[in-house]
């Protein structure tokens, strides 16, 4: 058994594409050899900025001899589709095999030996077939054969390449570029050539010529170096698991080192200043002993200079200077003026082409958030929580955020307080994007919950009330984060709403958008017509609230109100699958979500969580185990016997009940009202308890009475409907597994 070395040496790699190149380089390569019947025991890879490596442990001298066998056409079929299989598989008709289909007829087969073939060839073969079918998310040609849409594609142009089986060459040549066992060393430090023995001394003799092969030993370098290189100053790292994959991506050798920029510029924001130094210079930065952020930052260098990093160091800084001198430059600029008068060029912004400007957006997050308060769903200062909406989206036409996309919200909220916005208002505007992320924080002060659900909310509600819901794997906005940021704040935050109503009544406004070419009435006064159209009559009996309006408003409201319902039943749906999605993978059985959704009627999220909570833990227990076999046991019953509740009579007998039967009876008549009173005070737990006591009784009826038993039937399954709808009033334990 022998190792396979191969380098693909190039121009530099970008950082950000060296992890998959190394995964689809192996996975190429594997399926290649794998076809073609050689044997191996390993594949390892690594990037570098300027080669990709691949190492197969373990090769076989040789792919084993192989027979293949291809199915083909009815040995009767016409001889154009014959002679198609005969071409694609390289026989006569002679040499085809001829088996019963077990039909009476026959099917044409072939049988294809394959000789074995030696290791070198089988490895060159798949080298190339890697090589021309690389899938670099961009790439490029080069040189005088660039010139045809043939010739190769690669991230960069292609220098070099190494391809040896153990210490023999492995004969490869792709767009010019001969193999060999020759590769070069650093850049700066080992510019000669670098002769290979083979997959045994590659990263040694490297290491030699100043190249670290291995990314993550790059990435550890870098890290402790960095937090030395801080601790040394008294300071603390700000540790960056992106940027050290960055860094790492950047240099062969890397070399961590400390520099300073001007304190003057900390009266810039922090985050300004970390996403300076990240994005534009791929640094890190500091915090001091006090926990805020120091004038220091490490940078990596690609070299061990022979000044210890002096030079480079002032170089860096010297750029840094630059960069925050811009930064600063932005924020003072930005705070010459007040959000308010930045509100006007949003204006100017779509938000989308259907659903209008920013400005007509921030508008409709104004009412909804004022109206969440008036409403008493979020408790808090309903002319607060306008004021933040209003100025929300305001720092969007700022020169920072211009810079910096990232910092939308945040400097928003910097400006606010330095502007003399009450705190509430400038931490709405803040935080009202949160939560962006799994793990990012959750928001549960008033005025930001009430700014940032209204502002998911109606992003929601727009896109679906033009039919732009998630589809597949594609969420062009982002919906489904938006629905999870909503369900986390309605929980954290023990937001009590009923979703049916908001959904409905802010669906009007992008109703009445769909209308405004068909209608010359006001806007406003059509959604206030809608909106107590809603609150007076049931959506069914809308015709008969609606009589006294003129016809043309008549029938745009009902227009409106259907397609609000639309909206709002296809946006429930969505949230429950997200919801269901959420607990799942918070460890609520996915049965039991769907045991308490079965009961409908329930969009009081809050309430509908601690239901299924409730359950989950009555379930656990021997009396909820018990009590769902006699349920399920009673509904087979009913299924079987086609009761459908309307046959309550005893089939005019009178008959003396036994007693486990009176048992169930009494058990109901206490359980009943004590589980529907438990339900109505939100006292989950409490109904399962009550629920609880029809165990022993279920039980008992079901070994002492015959269900089925003549002149008794009807009375008998009547009582085990009752008890199911007993069960029902809690959830529907039809949909509980067990």
């Amino acid at each position: 058994m022998t190792d396979f070395l191969l380098e693909l040496r190039s121009e530099e790699i970008p950082a950000r594409m060296q992890e998959k190149a190394r995964a689809d380089l192996a996975a190429l390569f594997e399926g290649r050899v794998r076809a073609l019947n050689l044997s191996f025991d390993s594949v390892e890879t690594y990037a570098t900025p300027r080669r990709l490596t691949l190492i197969m442990r373990g090769v076989a001298d040789g792919a084993a001899a192989m027979t293949e066998e291809r199915k083909g056409p009815r040995a009767d079929a016409p001889d154009q589709a014959i002679q198609g299989f005969l071409r694609s598989t390289g026989l006569t008709r002679e040499q085809l095999v001829e088996r019963d289909d077990g039909k009476g007829g026959k099917v044409l087969f072939a049988v294809i030996e394959r000789p074995g073939i030696p290791a070198p060839s089988v490895l060159a073969s798949a080298a190339t077939a890697a090589i021309h079918a690389f899938p670099w998310p961009k790439s490029m040609r080069w040189g005088e054969a660039s010139s045809s849409t043939e010739s190769l594609r690669w991230v960069r142009p292609l220098q070099g390449i190494v391809a040896l089986f153990g210490d023999k060459l492995v004969e490869i040549e792709v767009a010019g570029v001969q193999s060999g066992a020759t590769t070069v060393g650093h850049r700066f430090h080992h510019p000669q050539a670098v002769t290979i023995g083979g997959a045994h001394d590659y990263a040694d003799k490297l290491r030699d010529a100043y190249v670290i092969v291995d990314g993550a030993e790059r990435r550890g370098i870098i890290a402790l170096g960095a937090k030395m290189a801080a601790a040394k100053a008294g300071l603390t790292l700000i540790e960056d698991d992106g940027l050290l994959h960055e860094n790492a991506g950047l240099t062969e050798w890397p070399v961590p080192l400390l520099g300073r920029f001007d304190e003057a510029f900390l009266e810039v924001p922090p985050e300004v200043i970390q996403l300076t130094a990240r994005v534009n210079q791929k640094y890190f930065v500091c915090t001091g002993a006090d926990g805020k952020l120091a004038n220091a930052f490490v940078c990596t260098a690609n070299i061990d200079a022979i000044d210890g990093g002096a030079k480079i160091v002032e170089g860096n800084q010297k750029v840094l200077a630059a960069r925050l001198s811009d930064a600063r430059f932005f924020y003072e600029t930005d705070l010459k003026t007040r959000l308010e008068d930045l509100t006007p060029k949003l204006e100017k912004i779509v938000f989308h082409e259907k659903l209008g400007t920013v400005a007509d957006k921030v508008d409709r997050v104004a009412k909804l958030a004022r109206w969440l308060v008036e409403e008493g769903i979020v408790k808090t200062d309903p002319d607060m929580a306008e004021r933040a909406a209003h100025l929300a989206k305001a720092d969007l036409v700022t020169g920072m955020v211009g810079e910096f996309p990232e910092l939308q919200g945040l400097m928003g909220g910097y400006y606010a307080a330095a502007q003399g916005e009450p705190a509430e208002v400038a931490e709405a505007i803040r935080d009202h994007y949160k939560p962006v992320g799994q793990g990012d924080d959750v928001p549960t002060a008033p005025v930001t919950v009430a700014v940032s659900l209204a502002d998911k909310l109606d992003t929601l509600i727009g896109f679906f009330s033009l039919s732009l819901p998630p589809t597949g794997s594609k969420d062009p906005f982002a919906l489904r984060r938006a629905t999870l940021a909503a369900l986390l704040q309605t929980q954290l935050a023990n937001v009590r709403m009923r979703l049916i109503d908001v959904i409905e009544l802010h669906s009007l406004h992008f109703e009445a958008l769909k209308l405004e070419d068909l209608l010359a009435s006001d806007r406003e006064g059509l959604i206030e017509r809608a909106r107590n159209t809603l609150r007076v009559a049931n959506l069914l009996g809308l015709s008969i609230a609606i009589d006294q309006q003129p016809q043309l408003v008549r029938l745009a409201i009902q227009g409106m109100l259907l397609g609000a319902r639309k909206t709002t039943g296809e946006l429930l749906d969505f949230f429950a699958d997200r919801l269901k999605v959420q607990q799942k993978e918070a460890g609520v059985r996915h049965d039991l979500i769907d045991a308490v959704f079965a009961l409908g009627g329930e969009d009081d999220l809050v309430r509908l969580l601690a239901r299924v909570h409730a359950l989950q833990a009555f379930m656990a227990t021997e009396d909820g185990t018990n009590l769902l076999a006699g349920y399920k046991r009673a509904a087979n019953i009913l299924k079987k016997e086609a009761f459908d509740g309307t046959e309550t009579g005893v089939g005019g007998n009178v008959y003396e009940a036994e007693p486990a039967e009176s048992a169930l009876k009494e058990a109901l008549d206490a359980a009943e009202p004590k589980a529907e009173q438990a339900v109505a005070d939100e006292d989950f737990e409490g109904a399962m308890a009550a629920l609880a006591g029809l165990r022993a009784p279920i039980d008992a009826f079901f070994t002492d009475v015959m269900v089925t038993e003549p002149g008794k039937r009807e009375a008998r399954l009547a009582l085990l409907d009752r008890m199911r709808a007993a069960v029902h009033k809690v959830a529907d334990f039809s949909k509980i597994e067990g």
